[in-house]
């Protein structure tokens, strides 16, 4: 049939199939001498034998790192409070308080006269900056040596930090995170919001055992342990300047009757002993509490440390505290190993002024709660 014009002819068809390169198959494609061909894969046999270099296997699951996911907190009406270790303490510490009082009421009565109750009455409100949160940072990096946590250390100690928290129940932004320099096993609570941790326990805990840490300091502060234990540090501070000032005048006055003469010094020493003897007798109410109050002072720092181990266990951390704890018996084992054989160990008389308890005796505690399995 005849084309429009202006188009060209259709090829014509060619007969049969077309054709085909030179020296090669209809079916395969062309190929080109400079480039040869791959050879065939070999033929495995059907059941395979293990590969020549496996995949090394991952590490298994630490067993106290625990996923914390965020979730809805409910906070609890009653944030924190004052437990009978607390109130022990507090109670162990008033002959020192009424030492410290009477020394401050002389020492503003010579000062100031008539106008003494003023100083005196400052110095019993000042205990109220226990819970000033400036105070508190002031005495976090000035006493405590502590520091602010960088954006890295914040990052991983935040959703440890907000998991016991939301656990317990307490606003975690009612306290403060700080960091301590160290190279062992260690946090603190102290004043009134302060919750430290060391670098070592940050970077080398798995985030369970650091929940666990975390959680036995926070039943410090719910327990009123840290609040009562400067409370009463603090006021019990002037009774102690004055016995190291009494000491180390009495030292000084040793020293030179020992140069001076002989006799001069017996005459001082039973000066001092009489002088001592009429200041107990005249006020053994205050002097002998005083006396055994390091001893019962630090019974009740172990009994707060066993409260605050059984706050953590509550929470969950009861196996990752135990291994805390196993830890830190094994660093001091190998402490005491160092040092050699030598070294005595803490006993008698040490062990009843020791603040925490043997970590057999803290272990032993945990049990009850070791036998149920650790949540994750």
């Amino acid at each position: 049939m005849p084309h429009p014009p202006g188009h060209d002819e259709p090829p014509p068809e060619y007969p049969g199939p077309a054709p085909a390169y030179p020296g090669t198959p209809a079916s395969t494609a062309p190929a080109y001498p400079h480039v040869p061909l791959p050879p065939p894969p070999p033929a495995y046999p059907a059941v395979l034998g293990p590969a020549p270099n496996p995949v090394p296997e991952q590490p298994q699951h630490h067993p106290h790192a625990m996923d914390f996911e965020q979730r809805r907190v409910h906070l609890t009406a009653r944030q924190r409070g004052a437990d009978a270790t607390a109130l022990s303490r507090l109670l162990v510490q008033v002959p020192a308080f009424l030492c410290s009082l009477a020394v401050v009421t002389g020492l503003a009565t010579a000062l100031f006269g008539s106008a003494a109750w003023l100083p005196v009455t400052v110095w019993v409100l000042s205990g109220a900056l226990v819970f000033h949160r400036p105070t508190e940072s002031f005495l976090a990096r000035r006493l405590l040596r502590l520091r602010v946590p960088t954006a890295a250390e914040r990052a991983r100690l935040e959703p440890v930090w907000r998991e016991v928290t939301a656990r317990a129940g307490v606003d975690h932004q009612r306290y403060e995170l700080w960091i301590e320099e160290n190279d062992g096993i260690n946090a603190y609570a102290a004043a009134g919001h302060i919750v430290g941790v060391t670098t070592f326990s940050l970077n080398h805990l798995p985030n369970g055992q650091l929940a666990a840490a975390l959680a036995h300091e926070l039943g410090h502060h719910t327990g009123g342990h840290a609040w009562a234990s400067l409370l009463g540090e603090w006021y019990a501070q002037p009774a102690e300047l004055t016995w190291r000032a009494i000491r180390g005048l009495s030292r000084l006055v040793l020293r030179v009757a020992r140069v001076i003469s002989l006799p001069a010094t017996g005459f001082l020493v039973l000066l001092f002993g009489c002088g001592l003897l009429a200041f107990v007798a005249a006020a053994w109410m205050i002097v002998v509490p005083m006396a055994v109050a390091p001893y019962l002072l630090a019974l009740v720092n172990r009994r707060a440390e066993l409260r605050a181990d059984a706050h953590a266990a509550g929470l969950g951390f009861a196996h990752p505290l135990a291994g805390v704890l196993h830890t830190m018996r094994a660093h001091e084992e190998a402490r005491y190993a160092a040092a050699g054989p030598r070294t005595p160990r803490t006993g008698g008389l040490a062990k009843l002024l020791s603040s925490h308890p043997d970590y057999a005796d803290r272990l032993q505690r945990l049990q009850p709660y070791l036998d149920t399995p650790s949540p994750r």
